[in-house]
């Protein structure tokens, strides 16, 4: 099964891209940040002719969450907003609304679902099923701002949920942006993210918190050193062709879905090019076997990094 999580940044403006995407890297689940869409407007159809089926939760101009699911998989036991009702709506029109109204207890930030291979060999469904949740978390803004403080109480909420619904000992994958680059491995320049959000202290130890309970960093654990391989690069002054980037995008898995990966990557080349790219890349999880190839383009960008005076790959 391969398994991937990517902050869109609106699927109205990304739909191209992201059917590009699906049929490059064809994963089995692609779960979706940043939609920017209600679920009236979710584009079912599109996804349909893609071979995908989609499961949406949103609000309308902001936030979002999504999973793609490949025809053939059964979804069940959809969760959204931790189980704690529904949330605002943010559409066009929606009485007195801005976006500094923030509460993210209220936000589309978290749908979860369980998906089963009807094909693979076992003694029933829940032997081939895993637990997927796609997370998009609070930005912050800025340390110590209501934003951030808010940011880390919707990190408190989601290592609540884990305690109250889930099990340590069933298969779960937590993908998606969580807004935090968990060790300054992660991070392009450690000096001059000091002090900033995704960073600090606090919001760290709300990473760690989520793998205390159960939970490894996939992607870490396989690559303990390597650096410069970043999930999210500011569309400014350069930044993606510097590789001026962070690690924040995740895909957290249980003890049960571990023991499976065989590969993870970034997919650099999808936030390259036409059409226009999220300013996120998808990250890719392999289980039991690789899935299609695709060449991130890690090692051919390399030396053009280095040529502008950025941050090399290695």
């Amino acid at each position: 099964m391969r398994i991937a999580t990517w902050n869109v940044n609106s699927l109205k403006a990304r739909q191209e891209k992201v059917d590009w995407w699906l049929e490059r890297a064809a994963p089995d689940v692609l779960l979706m940040q940043e939609t920017k869409l209600a679920d009236s407007e979710a584009p079912v159809m599109a996804f349909q002719m893609a071979g995908y089926q989609l499961v949406h939760h949103g609000e309308g101009r902001w936030n979002g969450v999504a999973a793609a699911v490949r025809a053939g998989l059964a979804i069940d036991e959809v969760v959204t907003n931790f189980g704690d009702g529904p949330v605002r709506s943010s559409a066009a029109g929606a009485a007195a609304l801005e976006e500094e109204d923030f509460d993210p207890s209220d936000e589309a930030r978290m749908l979860a679902l369980r998906v089963i291979d009807p094909a693979a060999p076992g003694p029933g469904p829940a032997a081939s099923a895993v637990r997927l949740v796609s997370l998009y978390a609070p930005n912050g803004r800025v340390v110590g701002s209501p934003f951030y403080a808010g940011k880390l109480r919707w990190f408190e909420r989601a290592r609540r949920w884990l305690e109250a619904a889930r099990s340590r000992d069933e298969a779960l994958v937590i993908g998606g942006d969580l807004n935090i680059a968990p060790a300054d491995v992660d991070v392009w320049d450690p000096r001059a993210a000091h002090g900033g959000t995704h960073v600090s202290e606090p919001e760290r130890a709300a990473f760690r918190a989520l793998l205390e309970w159960g939970l490894h960093d996939t992607y870490r654990e396989r690559n303990p050193t390597l650096r410069g391989r970043f999930t999210w690069w500011d569309y400014r002054a350069g930044n993606f062709h510097k590789n001026f980037g962070m690690r924040i995008d995740h895909l957290l898995t249980t003890d049960a879905v571990a023991a499976r990966v065989v590969a993870i990557e970034v997919d650099r080349e999808a936030r390259k090019g036409k059409p226009i790219p999220s300013d996120h890349a998808p990250l890719v999880l392999d289980l039991d076997e690789p899935g299609r190839p695709f060449d991130p383009g890690w090692d051919d960008a390399a030396a053009r990094i280095l040529g502008r005076g950025g941050l090399a790959p290695g």
